[in-house]
């Protein structure tokens, strides 16, 4: 299946752009930040600006700027937390080239936390050996820099934006990209011509139960690469970040405890108060996510419990309150008081190490289809991500992927004009797409979770692959249609992946040696 549209998609109106930018999270925003102002960019996000992983994100940002840091030590966490997995050239550039990415968002007037002598206030998370974690708002650092430049797109002439768009298809010849099918909140589909198409849709949460992405979360512009024709790697390792809320009325879309609260001397205990971490990993509460996340599930298996603790009680309120406002107040509304209650966590699916296969400067396999951010995978976080490396690879690989657009793809390039005729008929259907997206996300919580195995996973692909072959086989213009197919067929990619990899590493961890 090349498209998800058919030859009865009904094209309303026709646009042309320089570069089309599919996301509006931080790797989106600053690609377009740094798109040469003459060219014209287009900006589409399916909701708007602040319905995204970005403006969600707590912790901060990990960046070898204070003075006892250097980028070789960032480096080396990167890759132990990889599990040696990683590119080491993206490393190499990511940690060497974030400082100075840091310094442009001061420079856009990004609100860092500071301490009384105006120097970066630091914090560490886990598997880092440094405290090289800057933060705004105490735990609001997505939300505040997405505000930031938000600002300074908007007062660019250059640049566009349309919210409440969902990309339907890349539309790709053998010379390359020349355009994207979008549809809008009305109904309407139009059809954008461009030589350049930037990826930065974000993860793949709503494949899972549980997750802390956000609802629109549902991997289209890694669906829609596929579809295309370019490659994806590493996409069977996924992060489940140890410390969700834990809700027993979960609605899917679960508030994260950072991992800052640990990294402040958070402890992670069980029901009885005990602490399970120590012993497991010389870090204890702060080593590698994927290590924490095993250890709870494991916790828990012994407990028969479905969630364990993390308590910061040793810390005062008025100190809770100014470093963490927005975790402070999430569980008081729940009725939890963290500076006198221990927080009630389980593991909940966090982040996509792997995506859309890019090199160095964001490019895929496609000319002028670029990826960055978390739907991209362009190496730096091997087996399973760092934690707060995922905002800096957004900055670092969202302005390399502009600055080669600057450099090579500003020209018109020949391409056939896109006939919409030319498209194989599929007969209209509809589906109970709520429903099977419900089977969907039960059959990866179950078989592709924190800890998985082989028979697990081939009855999760054998059921998922007969949802998407029911799904191919017809045609919707729904945005619930083309959601439940991007679902099933990042599902599918996935779990082929995961079973083609028998050994565990990292986040991708086989119990039974595979069997």
């Amino acid at each position: 299946m090349n498209y998800a549209i058919s030859r009865d998609t009904k094209i309303t109106k026709t646009y042309e752009y320089d570069v089309v930018i599919v996301g509006a999270g931080l790797a989106g925003l600053y690609a377009a930040l740094n798109v040469d102002e003459r060219l014209s960019c287009l900006i589409l996000a399916k909701e708007n600006m602040d319905c995204s992983s970005s403006w969600l994100a707590q912790g901060g940002i990990a960046a070898a700027i204070n003075h006892d840091d250097t980028p070789q030590l960032h480096l080396e966490d990167t890759v132990v937390a990889g599990a040696g997995e990683n590119n080491m050239e993206a490393v190499s550039i990511l940690v060497n080239e974030g400082p100075s990415d840091i310094e442009t968002l001061v420079k856009l007037n990004v609100p860092f936390d500071v301490d009384e002598y105006g120097e970066f206030h630091f914090t560490r998370e886990g598997g880092h050996n440094m405290r090289r974690v800057v933060h705004a708002g105490g735990d609001a650092t997505g939300r505040e820099t997405i505000r930031a430049l938000a600002y300074v797109v908007a007062g660019r002439e250059n640049i566009s934006f349309s919210g409440h768009t969902c990309l339907f298809d890349i539309i790709a010849d053998g010379n390359g990209v020349e355009g994207v099918v979008v549809r809008l909140f009305d109904s309407e589909f139009h059809y954008i011509k461009t030589n350049n198409v930037v990826i930065a849709t974000g993860g793949i949460g709503q494949l899972y139960k549980s997750s802390t992405n956000p609802i629109v979360a549902t991997g289209d512009g890694i669906a829609a690469s596929i579809r295309a024709g370019a490659s994806v790697s590493n996409i069977e390792f996924i992060q489940f970040h140890p410390t969700g809320l834990w809700d027993s009325a979960s609605n899917g879309s679960e508030f994260l405890i950072s991992e800052a609260v640990r990294g402040e001397g958070g402890l992670l205990v069980n029901t009885e108060g005990e602490r399970f971490m120590v012993g497991v990993h010389e870090l204890a509460e702060l080593a590698p996510r994927d290590i924490v996340a095993r250890g709870i599930v494991r916790e828990l298996g012994k407990s028969g419990e479905s969630f364990a603790y993390i308590d910061i009680t040793s810390k005062p309120e008025e100190f809770l309150k100014k470093r963490f406002p927005t975790i402070y107040n999430e569980c008081l509304s729940y009725g939890i008081n963290i500076a006198h209650d221990k927080i009630p966590v389980s593991p909940i699916q966090h982040y996509l190490m792997g995506g859309i296969e890019t090199d160095l400067n964001g490019c895929t396999k496609i000319y002028g289809l670029f990826a960055c951010g978390e739907a991209a995978n362009t190496g730096v976080h091997g087996a399973n991500r760092l934690a707060s490396n995922s905002m800096l690879e957004c900055l670092v690989f969202g302005r390399r992927a502009a600055q080669y657009i600057n450099k090579y793809h500003s020209g018109p390039i020949s391409h056939d004009d896109f006939n919409i005729e030319d498209l194989p008929p599929r007969p209209r259907g509809k589906l109970d797409y709520k429903q099977l997206r419900k089977q969907i996300q039960e059959l990866m919580s179950q078989h592709c979770f924190v800890i998985r195995n082989k028979a697990g996973l081939q009855t999760a692909l054998e059921q998922i692959s007969k949802i998407y072959s029911k799904l191919e086989s017809i045609y919707d213009d729904s945005t619930e249609y083309v959601e439940t197919l991007n679902i099933a067929t990042v599902a599918k990619t996935i779990v082929e992946a995961a079973l083609k990899r028998p050994e565990s590493i990292g986040s991708h961890y086989m119990e039974n040696k595979g069997k």
